[in-house]
Order: C-alpha cells, then sequence, then structure tokens
C-alpha cells in the first residue's frame, strides 16, 4: 500500500499589499505590549473575517483598510510516496507560492500542508548557498542543512562534482560562478543528497537543453527509487515526458488534477483560447506598394469549422486569403511556407503555374486546405507569395500564427521527422 508523501487540506495563503509597516515611539511600544492580549484576539476575529471577505486591517493608526490577496485558495490534494508530479499553469497562478508554503518558507493564512520525510527542494537559483563559500564547502553545508553527516556528505561528493560538471571551480567562492554553473551545482547537490521529498521549481530553463534533459532523467531516476518529486514547470513538453500526474492551478485553486498528458493539454488549449479569443482574423497594417496585393487571411478549423489558430495535432486548417487591387497579369499562383516561432523551416505548398494550378485576375478570394498537420506543439507563422511567370507580385511575410496542440513528443511518424516537408494541400478560387 502506497504512503502519503504530501497532504494539502483547504490550504490558503494571503499576502496583504500597498501598505507599509508602521513604526511606533517608545511610548506607543510600552502601551502596545500592555494592550498585547486584547489586540491578539481582536486579531484572530479579524483574520477569521477576512478568510470569508478577503479584506482586513492593518492596525495602523490611520484605521485605513488593507488590501489583500489571496495566492492559494482552499486548495486541497494527496502525492503518493514514488510519484512525480508537475505543476502547471499561468504566471501568478500559485506554484512558487505553493511551493514556498511546502518548504515552511511561508506559513500559510489557513488549512494545512504536510510533508512526510526529509525535504530537498531547489525554489530559486541559489537558494541555501552562502555566497563567500566554495562549492565544496556548499555542497557539505547544504547536507548539513538535512540533516546528513559528514561521512554521508562524502560519500556522494564525488558524484555530485561530476553530474554538476564544476570539477575545476569546486574550490572556488562560488559568487564567481556563472548562473549556468550555479544551477548545475544547485540541482546536483538537491538530487544527489539523502531525502524523501524533491521540491523543484522553474529553474532548468537557465540550463542548456543537454543539461536539461540531464536533470529530466535524474529526475526519473530518483522516482524510480521511490522518492518523491514535485515538479512546476512552464516547460509544458517537459511535464508530458517526465510526469504521470499533473496539477493545474489557476488563481490560486486546483483546476484540473489528473494523468499529465491530458491535464497538460486542457491546460495550453485553454491558455491559448484565452490569447486569441477574438479569433484569427488578420487584416494587413500597411497596404504595399503593389497594384495587387493579400488584404487579409482567416484561419479556420477544417474539423470544428470555427475561426481558430488553435489546431490539434494531426488536424486540418483552412486559409481564406481575401485579395484586392488590380492584376497584372492574366493569372498568377500563390505560394505559401510555414516556420516555427523559433525561426525553423519546418514546410512548404505552391499553387503555381508549372503545376497547372493558377488562378485567373478576376479571383480575389482563394482558400487553401492545409493538413494533416503532423507538427510537433509550439507556435508556427505563415509567410505567403503571390508569384507570376515574370516574378514576384506580392509578398507578406508572417502574415498569421497558429499553435499545434496535442502532440505526444513522439507521435509524428518517423517517416516526416524531417527539416522541411510537403503537407497536403489544395488550392481553391472562391470569387
Amino acid at each position: 500500500m502506497s504512503e502519503t508523501a504530501i497532504r494539502v487540506e483547504r490550504l490558503g495563503k494571503r499576502y496583504r499589499i500597498g501598505t507599509r509597516q508602521p513604526y511606533y515611539t517608545l511610548r506607543e511600544s510600552l502601551t502596545q505590549s500592555i494592550t498585547a492580549p486584547i489586540g491578539r484576539f481582536a486579531n484572530f476575529l479579524r483574520r477569521e473575517n477576512s478568510w470569508k471577505e478577503g479584506m482586513g486591517h492593518n492596525g495602523s493608526r490611520s484605521g485605513a483598510p488593507d488590501k489583500f490577496i489571496w495566492a492559494l485558495r482552499d486548495m486541497s490534494f494527496n502525492i503518493q510516496r514514488g510519484q512525480i508530479v508537475g505543476v502547471i499553469g499561468r504566471n501568478g497562478s500559485g506554484k512558487s507560492t505553493l511551493l514556498k508554503v511546502l518548504t515552511r518558507i511561508t506559513p500559510p493564512t489557513r488549512g494545512e500542508a504536510e510533508v512526510f520525510g526529509r525535504v530537498a527542494s531547489l525554489l530559486e537559483i541559489g537558494t541555501g548557498f552562502h555566497p563567500e563559500l566554495t562549492g565544496r564547502e556548499n555542497i557539505y553545508l547544504n547536507g548539513a542543512l538535512l540533516g546528513m553527516r559528514s561521512v554521508e556528505i562524502a560519500r556522494k561528493f564525488d558524484e555530485i562534482i561530476a553530474f554538476a560538471e564544476i570539477e575545476t571551480f569546486v574550490d572556488t567562492p562560488v559568487k564567481r560562478y556563472s548562473s549556468g554553473m550555479y544551477m548545475r551545482l544547485a540541482f546536483s547537490v538537491a538530487a544527489h543528497l539523502e531525502f524523501e521529498v524533491l521540491l523543484v521549481d522553474e529553474v532548468l530553463a537557465v540550463g542548456d537543453l543537454a543539461f536539461q534533459r540531464k536533470c529530466l532523467g535524474k529526475m526519473s531516476e530518483v522516482a524510480r527509487l521511490g522518492r518523491t518529486v514535485l515538479f512546476v514547470s512552464h516547460q509544458m513538453v517537459a511535464v508530458r515526458t517526465l510526469c504521470e500526474r499533473a496539477l493545474w492551478l489557476d488563481d490560486g485553486r486546483v483546476i484540473k488534477d489528473g494523468a499529465a498528458l491530458e491535464v497538460v493539454l486542457e491546460c495550453e488549449q485553454s491558455l491559448l483560447q484565452a490569447s486569441y479569443a477574438n479569433g484569427a482574423k488578420i487584416k494587413r497594417k500597411e497596404v504595399p506598394a503593389t497594384p495587387f496585393y493579400m488584404q487579409s487571411v482567416d484561419i479556420y478549423d477544417c474539423q470544428s469549422g470555427a475561426n481558430t489558430n488553435i489546431i490539434n495535432y494531426n488536424g486540418s486548417l483552412s486559409l481564406l486569403v481575401l485579395l484586392a487591387g488590380t492584376c497584372p497579369v492574366p493569372k498568377y499562383g500563390i505560394e505559401f511556407k510555414i516556420h516555427k516561432d523559433t525561426g525553423e523551416f519546418a514546410c512548404v505548398g505552391a499553387s503555381d503555374l508549372l503545376h497547372g494550378i493558377y488562378f485567373s485576375s478576376e479571383t480575389t478570394k482563394v482558400c487553401v486546405d492545409v493538413g494533416p498537420l503532423f507538427l510537433t506543439n509550439g507556435a508556427y507563422t505563415i509567410s505567403f507569395c503571390i508569384t507570376s511567370r515574370t516574378g514576384i507580385v506580392d509578398s507578406w511575410d508572417q502574415a498569421c500564427s497558429f499553435w499545434i496542440v496535442g502532440c505526444h513528443p513522439f507521435a509524428v511518424p518517423r517517416e516526416i521527422r524531417t527539416p522541411v516537408c510537403v503537407l497536403q494541400h489544395t488550392f481553391k478560387a472562391l470569387g
């Protein structure tokens, strides 16, 4: 039977904002010490009311009401030993606050948060490191803070240094380390010392790709040994790959708790829909100095028919291109290119005279059906070009963009895992 490693019950954390700590004279301080028992009882009553109302009193002489923000609201969940659980959500959803409460850095305002066993945490780069001490000395210091003896730390020392790849600088004060060296040592210390629960905040973004993979592999190894990992990250691919379970937080609450693949997909779609709530209609801001040009683009999901630029993996999209002006040639073709947001060339398609697919000069609406889209998760941009036998009539770089969601890291067919591919596409004139 599995045991509970982390238990959170009706957890709430409230912060006061927009107020300053009052200062008192000696006479006021003496008076306050005499009246403190009464004040503590009054504060207790105010705290009970503020849990329900979200407002309180700051205790200042002006009597002005405080402003509060609830970083965590009535949060409850249990995590069993040996589980790797990802915590995801937009900025400000309460992820980092949750870890600070679990590590006892900040006390909860309401409810309970219990962690059973020795805890190792990595919340910020260099947390728990003394800048004047060397890498070697900080390793022993962190081990001592975890309650380990020097003999236990010495057994792990060589392994920690090798993993962090800082053998040359182990006796250098860490204040002279780069941010990458700092992070590598911090993660290595947290992952190799004896613990039952590992809490990791968004710190892997500092390392390079090779070290990120190394860290993910280490966390998987730690879980196989029966230890628990709570992993906060904005890197959805890492959460899907590493975690078996995920918690999606929003506004301090647990929105969904379940299988990582399912929770991450719903979270991604929700975040993207919030970003593109007005659909995917893009109008050209500046009219180019050409007689015939592309005026606007609409993106539709072929499955739902919705005007959106959030497309599921293996789905298809339709591009409605509206043209304006007077065409200088009797016939023309259209090309499109799709790039990843990182600039990598993903795929291409064309309707041109060489292939016998062209439009008359009277055509002002062209529909392009593209798919299925065997593309990995992320953002993509589409560029268009109007061509003729004499050259380029008009071009529109990064005319529109779309997102692919729901792709498992290993779902892309092997035969199209190439830098550039030609997607299935059809062109048709609408008017």
